[in-house]
């Protein structure tokens, strides 16, 4: 009798079976998801940095730019061309695709406003009002005694003038000390007077920013010592 040879049959379960194609699409778009927030979180924090970055930087730039600057709104100035000025404010503007910081200054003499910008304003001789003791040397300037060089009037015109623009209170004493006339003395020539007044106010506008009086004042003070030494 023939020996029966016996056959087992392997079921094949659910988890052998090869997966369906709507199970892959599935987990596919899971996985794009999944991938798609991840990657999404990085730009976000990446443009937060630089926002914090920018603005650190805007907070060093504006603390630079506070250290370096030497006048502040309010303050009175002196800029050798036009004399006394007060700073309006401090702003930053564009020129020819730069930043660059500006002191706004109105000379209210004048009638005009005028922007130096911070990082030349050493340069151009803005400075702040003189001490008491060189606005005291002045005035002993203005009682000392004429000194007139013997040259041409063309070339001493052009030293007075040199003198005004320094904007120096001693050298425009100086100025007004010589062309002074008391009332025994011959009258000043027209260009003698033109320089004269221009020496003694901007002389006064100063003298009354430093004392807080006003510029009539503050002339009459200046006469007065020329009057004493004359």
């Amino acid at each position: 009798m023939a020996a029966t040879r016996k056959t087992s049959t392997v079921k094949t379960t659910s988890s052998d079976k090869k997966p369906s194609a709507s199970t892959t699409k599935t987990v596919s778009t899971e996985a794009k998801k999944a991938s798609s927030s991840s990657s999404s979180t990085i730009p976000v924090a990446s443009s937060a940095s630089r926002m914090a970055a920018h603005a650190q930087a805007r907070s060093n730039a504006a603390q630079a730019i506070a250290a370096a600057l030497d006048f502040e709104a309010g303050d009175y100035v002196v800029y050798p061309v036009h004399g006394v000025g007060k700073v309006e404010r401090v702003e930053t503007v564009a020129i020819a695709g730069f930043s660059v910081t500006t002191y706004v200054i109105t000379f209210e003499k004048e009638r005009m406003t005028l922007k130096v910008p911070v990082s030349k304003a050493k340069a151009s001789g803005l400075r702040k009002l003189s001490s008491t003791d060189r606005i005291k040397s002045a005035l002993e300037t203005l009682s000392g005694k004429a000194q007139v060089r013997r040259v041409m009037w063309s070339r001493r015109a052009q030293e007075y003038e040199a003198k005004i623009l320094s904007g120096d209170p001693v050298s425009l004493a100086e100025v007004v000390r010589d062309l002074h006339r008391a009332s025994d003395q011959p009258e000043q020539s027209y260009s003698e007077r033109q320089i004269y007044q221009a020496a003694i106010e901007r002389l006064a506008r100063e003298v009354a920013a430093i004392e807080k009086i006003d510029e009539v004042k503050a002339a009459a003070k200046l006469e007065s010592v020329l009057a004493k030494a004359a």
